[in-house]
């Protein structure tokens, strides 16, 4: 009977032992888990604040270009002559595109080159002979890439090859006034 007494107060202390143990784990998660709570909570916060002023050095430099369009402006109301405000307008132009290219934007340059639909958005064709293809004729509105994106297609006047029925009623055309 003394080992059955025995046996029982020792597994009463292997359970305490071991509820200790478990109360120690789960303090322990509790720590952690509010750790990773407050590290969420400040990386949020550092998130949104980093949100607030990405655009911060983009902001800087357009505000020079906006400096010199009204330096641009006030030089054009006191002249009577055009060209110092066009060369002030133009001056301007250039810093906007070094601001535009420092961010990685680049025009895309389409006059000449094949259409593409992710470039490219096309508002009129006109036919024309010797052309193979659809061909950019005309950039309406200049389009601009951004980091090898697409971030405003050029909208574009394509030329396409001349089709059978356009070149037979072209043809008649032809007869009927070669005929007058």
């Amino acid at each position: 009977m003394i080992e059955q007494q025995e046996q029982p107060s020792s597994l009463e202390k292997q359970l305490d032992a071991e509820k200790k143990r478990s109360e120690d784990y789960l303090t322990r998660l509790r720590y952690l888990q509010a750790d990773f709570e407050n590290l969420k909570k400040r990386c949020d916060r550092q998130l949104d604040e980093a949100k607030s002023y990405c655009t911060e050095r983009l902001v800087l430099q357009l505000l020079d270009v906006v400096d010199e369009l009204e330096l641009a402006v006030k030089t054009g109301e006191s002249a009577n002559d055009g060209k110092p405000l066009l060369e002030g307008v133009q001056m301007t132009l250039k810093k906007f595109r070094k601001v535009l290219e420092q961010e990685g934007v680049s025009p895309i340059e389409c006059e000449g080159k094949l259409f593409d639909p992710s470039k490219h958005s096309a508002v009129e064709t006109m036919e024309r002979e010797g052309v193979k293809g659809c061909i950019v004729g005309e950039d309406v509105r200049k389009g601009y890439i951004m980091k090898n994106k697409v971030i405003r297609p050029s909208i574009v006047k394509v030329e396409v090859p001349t089709s059978e029925s356009s070149k037979s009623q072209t043809e008649k055309q032809t007869e009927k006034k070669e005929n007058e």
